[in-house]
């Protein structure tokens, strides 16, 4: 099997793995945010529940470690294929969407 095409495929696999990723992290920062307005809800104290508030930061740090990795991971795989001899990059590849950057809009008078 051409190498090109070997790339190609552990390529989209690593970007199918750090979209996972990066959208785990997102999950629970956003059930982290939940648990402490969930908290502030039910008018409990600071102390209710924190022994799981701790619980879910460690989560979110092993999420962070686990994103470093992958990172080191596609470095190391960039590397890999440039020894292998694979210089063309996969466009076509179903890279991950890029984040949306919204632009400001400005008001206008009217009238």
């Amino acid at each position: 099997m051409d190498k090109a095409f070997v790339a190609q495929r552990v390529a989209k696999k690593l970007f199918t793995t750090e979209a996972a990723v990066d959208g785990a992290m997102v999950e629970a920062a956003e059930l982290l945010s939940e648990m402490l307005k969930a908290r502030k809800d039910v008018n409990a104290s600071l102390v209710f529940a924190d022994d799981v508030q701790v619980k879910m930061m460690e989560a979110i740090r092993a999420l962070s470690e686990a994103r470093s990795a992958m990172v080191g991971v596609h470095n190391e795989l960039n590397d890999a294929k440039l020894r292998l001899g694979i210089r063309t990059k996969m466009d076509g590849m179903d890279k991950p969407p890029q984040a949306v950057v919204k632009t400001a809009t400005t008001m206008r008078e009217v009238g």
